[in-house]
């Protein structure tokens, strides 16, 4: 599963509110219900995000792996 848990700790470092993503920056709404809910968004957006709050990947989204999946590598 993928959290977008470090984009709001990231968001409070840089002073970026969610008022300000859609405001200022354009976000929809919808967008930051869906980050809130931990669902899918495009690459497009996350490479947004990065920008906006100058950071990486890493400070906008973290990997948990499922607990009840068997992993498979090829």
């Amino acid at each position: 599963m993928i959290s977008y848990e470090p984009l709001y700790s990231t968001m409070k470092v840089r002073g970026v509110t969610t008022y300000k993503l859609v405001e200022h920056y354009g976000l929809s709404r919808s967008l930051l219900d869906r980050l809130k809910h931990n669902k899918p968004i495009t690459t497009v957006t996350l490479n947004d995000l990065c920008n906006i709050l100058k950071c990486r990947v890493e400070d906008v989204l973290v990997y948990i792996p499922d607990d009840n999946k068997k992993e498979t590598v090829d």
